[in-house]
């Protein structure tokens, strides 16, 4: 049985209902919103104002994870994500913010600055990450990637997906416990696009309870994703590139809410406001007592 709540830093999160998790790209490349918000002043107001939208976490991210995307250096993405954190954490001292990086350098400032979460696209893989937030309280977020952002799209092959997913899962966790990151800190995300054609996402999502077998909450992030787009496009039975990021929006607030009533308890999101108003539609609809 998944864990009921969540521990983020000093905070906890009561996972008897979904939440959302704001996207907050510090990066001049990121596939949809690269270049929006990297002042901090620009930042900080959108941060506000996902907040107010009703995003549960803040998810800040220095380093563009997009298919064929560039590493960047540590005092790079520590130059773009600091200044965020710190001036977001002063000015919503209340929020629960989660910094989106892969190295243990990140990890530990961002972890001094007072981020509750990371969330890590190679799932603690990376030498140090995994004694990077061992001593803390933070939540981790494990997510499933074949490959590296730079090629990973290029020949993603599974035997089976959604089995090669769950089991990549199911070791990071047993990796986490021995270090010891107790389980209500753990989320897993089965890293939709991350290394994986359109059938392999629509295999994932078709099977996400599966993710249940984990005994994990489970995050998930389709938000303006090329998958939509292929969807869309097969629908419509034109090209994917008739579908950019800003006519997606639609798409993945429909793929949020299929998520959630499939077991997610998180979604990571651009679209907070549509998420929020889709979720509460979703939720009165299936919870409605037409005896009452």
């Amino acid at each position: 049985m998944a864990e009921t709540r969540l521990r983020c830093g000093n905070g906890w999160l009561d996972l008897s209902r979904p939440h959302i998790m704001g996207i907050l790209n510090v990066t001049p490349d990121s596939f949809s919103d690269g270049g929006c918000w990297q002042e901090p002043q620009q930042a900080i107001a959108h941060a506000a104002r996902m907040l107010e939208e009703g995003a549960d976490i803040i998810d800040i991210g220095g380093e563009s994870t997009r298919p064929g995307a560039a590493a960047v250096t540590i005092d790079d993405e520590l130059q773009r994500v600091l200044p965020i954190l710190e001036a977001l954490r002063q000015h919503c001292p209340t929020a629960l913010i989660s910094i989106d990086t892969s190295k243990p350098e990140v990890m530990r400032a961002a972890l001094a600055a007072g981020a509750d979460m990371i969330n890590d696209v190679r799932a603690l893989g990376q030498t140090g990450a995994l004694e990077a937030v061992a001593d803390s309280q933070c939540a981790v977020c494990l997510m499933h990637m074949q490959g590296q952002p730079r090629s990973m799209q290029n020949t993603p092959v599974y035997k089976n997906v959604v089995a090669e997913v769950c089991d990549f899962l199911h070791q990071r966790i047993l990796a986490c416990t021995r270090m010891g990151i107790d389980r209500d800190r753990i989320v897993i995300d089965p890293g939709f696009g991350f290394g994986k054609t359109l059938a392999h996402n629509m295999q994932l999502m078709a099977q996400l309870e599966q993710l249940q077998r984990c005994r994990q909450p489970v995050l998930i992030g389709v938000s303006r994703k090329t998958m939509l787009a292929g969807i869309l496009a097969a629908q419509a039975r034109t090209e994917a590139k008739d579908f950019p990021p800003e006519r997606r929006m639609t798409a993945g607030t429909v793929a949020a809410v299929f998520a959630v009533a499939h077991g997610a308890n998180l979604v990571r999101t651009h679209d907070v406001a549509a998420v929020r108003d889709a979720l509460a539609v979703w939720q009165s609809l299936t919870t409605f007592d037409p005896l009452s």
